[in-house]
This record gives C-alpha cells, sequence and structure tokens, in this order.
C-alpha cells in the first residue's frame, strides 16, 4: 500500500513537507503543492485524516444549518463561508430545515453525531428555541447567522433588521408614499420577520402614519396574489410594499405583473437581503442590502475564535438601501392605482 514517504520520494520533497501539504495546503508554495499531489494522483495516495483527527479531537468541520437553499441569500452565504472556511482549512456540512422546529433537532443532532467542531446556525425563532439552550449547556461553539437574540450567551451576526426595515419604510415615505403594506411569510414565524415589521411599524409612527396589518403569504418566498388581492381595492389599499425578503418581492413582482398590475407604476415594491438575482431582474428590485459576504466571513472568524476558547460575541452589521426600477416616487404612479 501506498504510504506518504512514497508521495514525498516522487514528489522530491520531505516527508514532514508531504504532511504538511495535505494538512495545511495554503500554507506550502504553489508550486511544491502541486509537486505533491501530482505524485499522489499519480501513486492514488489519499491521506487518512481519520488517524489525525483521533489524536487531535478535531475534524476541521463545521456544521451549517439554513431553512433551505431555494432562498439566495442562504446559497451567497453558504458559498462566501465555505471559501473562508477554506482559507483556515475547515471544510463544511450543510443541512436545511425548511424553517421546522422540530426539524432543526434532528438534523442539528446528525451534524454533532458526524463529530464537527462548531455550528452556524440560522433557525426559525432564536428567542425561544430548545436546540440553542441544549448547545449552549453543553458549551457546543455555535454562532447565529442573521439573528440578533437576547440572550447575551449566544454569538450571533447580523444587521439590525428593525433598523433595516425601518430604513426602507423611510425611504418609500420619502419618495411620497403614505399607503405602504408589508408583506411576509406565515405569521410572522420568522424572528427576522418579526423584528422587521416592528421597523416598519415604528417608521410609520415617527411620520404620523398608520401602520397596517401585515399582509400574509402562505409561503416565506413564495407571494400568492389570491392572499394579495383583498388589500388592492379601496381608499387605503397601498401604493408601496415592503417585503420581508427578497425572493418574496421578486415572486410578489411577478404575481402582480402576470395580473396585470404595473410595478412601479401602481404598486412600488422594496425587498430585503440585496441578492445579486434582484439587479438582474426588470425592473431591477429596490432592496435593503445585507452584506452577505462579510456576514460569511465574520461568523467564520467568530466561530473558530470560539473554537480556540473565545468567549461568544456578536456583531452587528451595517445595511442600506440599494434603489432599483422596482420603486417610484408616488407623484409618478397616479395613473389611478386604486382600482
Amino acid at each position: 500500500m501506498t504510504d506518504l514517504k512514497e508521495v514525498a520520494r516522487l514528489a522530491g520533497v520531505s516527508r514532514a513537507t508531504a504532511a504538511r501539504t495535505f494538512a495545511s495546503p495554503e500554507v506550502v508554495r504553489p508550486a511544491t503543492r502541486e509537486q505533491v499531489f501530482a505524485a499522489a494522483r499519480e501513486l492514488g495516495f489519499r491521506p487518512n485524516r481519520l488517524g489525525r483527527q483521533l489524536r487531535l479531537q478535531t475534524t476541521n468541520l463545521i456544521g451549517v444549518v439554513v431553512p433551505n437553499l431555494l432562498n439566495p441569500v442562504f446559497a451567497e452565504q453558504f458559498q462566501a463561508m465555505e471559501q473562508a472556511a477554506r482559507l483556515r482549512g475547515y471544510n463544511l456540512l450543510l443541512a436545511t430545515t425548511d424553517y421546522d422546529s422540530e426539524r432543526e433537532s434532528v438534523v442539528v443532532e446528525e451534524l454533532l453525531r458526524q463529530r464537527v467542531d462548531g455550528l452556524v446556525l440560522t433557525v426559525t425563532d432564536a428567542e425561544s428555541n430548545r436546540v440553542l439552550q441544549s448547545l449552549a449547556s453543553e458549551d457546543t461553539p455555535f454562532v447565529l447567522a442573521y439573528h440578533q437574540p437576547g440572550n447575551p450567551d449566544y454569538s450571533a451576526v447580523s444587521v439590525d433588521n428593525r433598523a433595516g426595515m425601518a430604513l426602507a419604510t423611510r425611504y418609500l415615505l420619502d419618495a411620497g408614499h403614505r399607503r405602504i403594506g408589508m408583506v411576509a411569510g406565515p405569521a410572522l414565524q420568522s424572528d427576522r420577520a418579526r423584528l422587521r415589521y416592528a421597523g416598519y411599524c415604528e417608521a410609520m409612527a415617527a411620520h404620523g402614519q398608520d401602520s397596517l396589518p401585515v399582509i400574509e403569504m402562505p409561503a416565506h418566498t413564495q407571494a400568492d396574489f389570491a392572499a394579495l388581492e383583498p388589500y388592492l381595492s379601496g381608499p387605503q389599499a397601498p401604493s408601496a410594499l415592503v417585503c420581508s425578503n427578497d425572493l418574496l418581492a421578486i415572486s410578489l413582482i411577478a404575481e402582480l405583473r402576470r395580473h396585470g398590475w404595473s410595478v412601479p407604476g401602481q404598486l412600488s415594491v422594496i425587498g430585503f437581503d440585496g441578492i445579486a438575482l434582484g439587479t438582474q431582474m426588470h425592473p431591477t428590485l429596490c432592496t435593503v442590502v445585507q452584506p452577505i459576504a462579510t456576514l460569511a466571513s465574520t461568523v467564520i472568524e467568530q466561530l473558530l475564535a470560539q473554537i480556540a476558547g473565545a468567549d461568544p460575541v456578536s456583531h452587528c452589521l451595517p445595511c442600506h438601501v440599494r434603489p432599483g426600477e422596482s420603486t417610484q416616487p408616488y407623484e409618478e404612479s397616479l395613473d389611478d392605482p386604486l382600482h
């Protein structure tokens, strides 16, 4: 059976250099790294990581739990985290929950059985979550992505969801809109959606306007015209809508246009996330931009610091409104938006 010594001899390097190439390839010169990898391929050699993991009591694996990958914000986050983790010698294991709190418990347990060194979690509700309470009591390192937990023992990286949606609402108010509604998923199950609704309400109140009850969609990222239609007529019909996430906003625009509504001619629509897809559609999506790549790298840095023994800390990152063609000033949209 081929061993590391034979690989080193064929590559023309020391055994120590060959071992370092497999353990920490980023610290080896590219030319040397390629020599070692080429020799390994020629000899059919793959290092056995199990022995090293048993000696060091580490797997260099990070478990990542997100609601789904249908929402591009989580796909963009995962890709940026994978790049950041790889630079530090770690690999990621991914699991999805589809916003199901029971499944959160199952997938976290499955990842712990894989002996991950730590976890990155986006859960349905970080404020009352049995999984997080269990992890904290077991001293399992974890970092929450996109959450703003009240518990100081939880490490989290997010934007200020409340302030971000207030920013979006003020953007529409400054554009002359007064009847503004908010569209979100079922029963505001997501703690992020609840904070964003609070931000919408605060901005409306500060401007002397009445906030409206949430226009509830059957899914977090999928709009349904039948659920929206009752709100589109009468004297209180909105001239603009803020959405709890970008994919919901994109779906909403498609539903409106499919049923003969002009966006932004009759309704302005603004999202929340800043996913790249929003810049590639027509009309381009106006949205609150979360710095997804910065959030992802900060999450990895904070998790690795905890794995090394640091205390949990939280980071709140800045966000901003990215203008787009899906909104326009109210005075320019008076082709009688009220049916």
